[in-house]
């Protein structure tokens, strides 16, 4: 057998989405082959300290079970943005915790949105998932939209307001006038439906804003559509593939952080029940979308297929997608052929891949020898 890879599974994090995290890192180390990878447990704390140790394992399991903040343990480590390290620094000082790459299963504010991505940059250390850019615009809804838009992908209504920026009264006439009611509120950066709201009247739109602001200033309201909702999982650096489509029955009024992590009610259905035209469509959208935020290594795509028009409409991208027992992405691939171990292990391949192709840019300038002009030559003589 030859060595194995040393994986730094983080997980945790400063993210309204913390909880979901843990959920997704246990169900990835389960299925990390014990004879091919070695595994590295960092948590990292609700207040932001990163920490492992020995007993990492056993603390993971018992706050994902209860879906508790991952607690105090071990020791601190840190990540120092210097290629010259080679992976984690204890806090309290010994020896560096050398790392072959990084799996950061980290949903939501700074785990999504391109800031561990661009220490991990500074870190030289490759690491699952989308780039800086990619991950950024994906995890901004209003941003990502804008970038669907001027691809030619077709998205559902939507505008941007700020927290505060504006009376609730002046919002309600834009909201009236662009979008009308019903429409849904949503933190602009987070995801697992963490602050959203559906708001029915212009009554409810004060409370709405006040959830959603309290996650993120900045927020994105979206005309509410009457439609079925689907999903595809997307997989791959230059030559993405697309899995089968499958589809969410949501046992609640909308598919919110309830239906998904506490009752779990919600149906599935994988393989859609769809039209091939209409399941080959959303599986090539969902390519056309991957590929408009320059994403690398995984996404999942979610659409809306409109009931009065049969329009296909991509709601979001995720670029780093829940991966518990129960999410969307690996159960999309195991209906592909591709089961979840099978799954962590083309990640971790395209990881490496993708940090091979970056090695290779060439990072420093030498300019050009200056060559002599013969009015140069007869100045100097």
């Amino acid at each position: 057998m030859g060595k194995r890879l040393r994986v730094a599974v983080v997980y945790g994090g400063r993210s309204g989405e913390h909880e979901v995290s843990l959920r997704s890192a246990a169900a990835v180390i389960a299925n990390l082959d014990p004879e091919r990878y070695e595994v590295v447990p960092v948590a990292i704390g609700k207040e932001g300290s990163w920490r492992t140790g020995p007993e990492s394992l056993e603390v993971l399991e018992r706050a994902q079970r209860e879906l508790a903040p991952i607690p105090p343990h071990g020791h601190e480590v840190t990540l120092p943005p210097d290629p010259t390290r080679g992976g984690l620094v204890p806090v309290a000082g010994g020896p560096p915790i050398a790392v072959d790459v990084v799996f950061p299963v980290l949903h939501g504010t700074y785990g999504e949105d391109g800031t561990i991505q661009g220490l991990l940059e500074l870190a030289a250390l490759p690491y699952v998932g989308a780039g800086v850019l990619a991950s950024a615009i994906g995890m901004d809804k209003a941003l990502m939209k804008s970038a669907f838009r001027d691809a030619g992908i077709p998205v559902g209504r939507w505008l941007v307001a700020h927290a505060g920026a504006e009376s609730t009264a002046s919002l309600a006439r834009r909201v009236e006038a662009e979008l009308g009611f019903p429409c849904f509120v949503k933190p602009a950066n987070l995801g697992s439906s963490v602050g959203i709201s559906k708001v029915k009247q212009p009554g409810g739109l004060a409370a709405a804003v006040a959830e959603a602001g309290a996650y993120d200033p900045k927020l994105v309201i979206e005309a509410a559509i009457d439609g079925r909702e689907f999903e595809v999982a997307v997989l791959g650096n230059d030559e993405p593939e697309a899995s089968v489509v499958g589809e969410l029955v949501p046992s609640r009024e909308f598919y919110d952080y309830a239906d998904k992590y506490v009752e779990q009610g919600a149906r599935v259905v994988i393989p859609a029940a769809l039209p091939e035209t209409t399941a080959a469509g959303m599986r090539s959208m969902a390519l056309r979308a991957f590929r408009a935020i320059d994403c690398t290594g995984l996404a999942r795509v979610d659409f809306f297929l409109e009931q009065a028009t049969d329009r296909i409409l991509v709601n979001e991208i995720n670029t780093m997608p829940g991966f518990t027992a129960i999410s969307m992405y690996p159960k999309l691939w195991e209906a592909s052929g591709l089961p979840f171990a099978a799954l962590v292990d083309r990640l971790i391949a395209l990881a490496r891949e993708r940090h091979a192709v970056r090695s290779r840019r060439q990072l420093s300038f030498t300019p050009p020898a200056r060559a002599s002009s013969p009015a140069a030559s007869q100045a100097r003589r």
